[in-house]
């Protein structure tokens, strides 16, 4: 008897999680959280949950997707314009708990999200009509620090504000814009696309602000190429209503507007890129054939750059280190369309391993920070337990 009652509450259990996760997928909200509105013969796309940091999720996803591919064969509209609701936030993602769950529970979202997400990506980054993101906020990838850090527990789970921007041809952020991709300090790698954007910044870029999640703010988000343009935030509404305004534009034209109000924006364009006196270190330390090379090349090194990164990867995930630093190397040599079909093998491999929902207990139940990663050394992370990450999942893959 006490077996079959511990049974049914364990089964009841299960049930309540499920429904947690269906809620998430199939919010009845979903029509408010994201709206859509032609103004002129321009799509706009507001992100509309300010509370939450505009934080996406599938249902989003499932509402914006079709909307793109409508207004792509529509004669009537000539240029998209997505942007996020209120003053704080482009796009901060999703509700961690639900994947978190989902892994558990062994249900579909797990797969649905990163693949619905991906092919969103893959529509944004062939899209062939003028296509304005406006990042005037919060855009990031793995863990939102700034709402980890005032206690919040609905924190950035993939970089999906980043998957709705940087892919788009103009990419406008303002003073406002944090980029940040820290998802090796949660057991999980820069995806979207990562894999595609980052190696092709210049030098070690890249691969150092994937391996570390440096943040980059402001101005500097568009110097290093993140951005096509820079403008201040209080000229984004009027920004908004010119390029609303334009009759038929072609992507010149868009970019012509574009150039004017960068040129009107003056703003900290004094200020010397934050990371201007240690780019040269970042080639030479980063530039190695594994982490394990790199790690070593900071510790002789020994300068105050050198030991805080070393301090910083010594934190992270080995295992999200490995993958990421494979990710970088291998994406330097594909196309968008190949880059997301091996993040989207990574993501499942992810979601089967140990350090994401360790990554998850450590930083946002439990909060200890201190995960405990399998294995929580390079050393231990095989070669083989790598290469089986990038295997092909047969049907399974992402077709896109």
């Amino acid at each position: 008897m006490a077996l079959i009652i511990l049974t049914s509450a364990r089964r009841l259990r299960s049930a309540c999680r499920l429904q947690r996760i269906q809620g998430h997928v199939m919010s009845t909200k979903a029509g408010s959280e994201v709206l859509f509105e032609k103004v002129g013969n321009a799509g706009v796309i507001t992100l509309n949950r300010p509370k939450a940091l505009n934080a996406l999720n599938l249902t989003m996803i499932r509402h914006i997707y079709p909307q793109l591919k409508k207004w792509d064969k529509d004669s009537e509209t000539d240029l998209v314009i997505i942007k996020g609701a209120g003053d704080k936030a482009f796009c901060a993602g999703g509700d961690i708990r639900a994947i978190t769950e989902a892994g558990k529970a062994g249900d579909s979202l797990t797969q649905d999200l990163f693949r619905e997400e991906y092919i969103l990506n893959n529509t944004i980054g062939t899209y062939q009509k003028p296509y304005v993101a406006l990042i005037d906020g919060i855009t990031m990838g793995g863990i939102l620090e700034e709402q980890l850090e005032v206690g919040q527990i609905n924190f950035r789970f993939k970089q999906m504000g980043v998957g709705l921007s940087i892919h788009g041809r103009f990419r406008v952020a303002t003073e406002k814009t944090l980029f940040a991709m820290p998802e090796t300090g949660i057991g999980l790698f820069p995806d979207v696309g990562g894999g595609y954007f980052l190696p092709r910044l210049q030098g070690k870029l890249g691969l150092f602000l994937a391996l570390t999640g440096f943040r980059l703010k402001g101005r500097d988000v568009q110097r290093v190429g993140l951005a096509t343009h820079f403008v201040q935030s209080d000229k984004i509404v009027s920004l908004q209503k010119d390029l609303v305004d334009l009759k038929s534009p072609s992507n010149s034209d868009v970019a012509q507007l574009l150039d004017s109000y960068q040129e009107q924006s003056c703003l900290d364009a004094e200020k010397p890129f934050v990371l201007q006196e240690q780019t040269e270190a970042i080639d030479r330390l980063f530039s190695a054939g594994s982490v394990e090379e790199i790690m070593e090349n900071l510790k002789k090194d020994g300068s105050a750059f050198a030991l805080k990164q070393t301090e910083t990867l010594a934190k992270m995930s080995p295992t999200s280190l490995k993958l990421t630093f494979r990710q970088i190397q291998e994406g330097e040599r594909m196309s968008l369309q190949e880059v997301l079909v091996m993040e989207y093998r990574l993501s499942q491999a992810c979601m089967r391993g140990n350090d994401f929902y360790e990554g998850v207990r450590a930083v946002l139940i439990d909060k200890d920070q201190s995960p405990k990663w399998k294995p929580s050394t390079l050393s231990g992370v095989s070669e083989q337990a790598i290469e089986e990450c990038f295997s092909s999942l047969g049907e399974r893959d992402l077709k896109l």
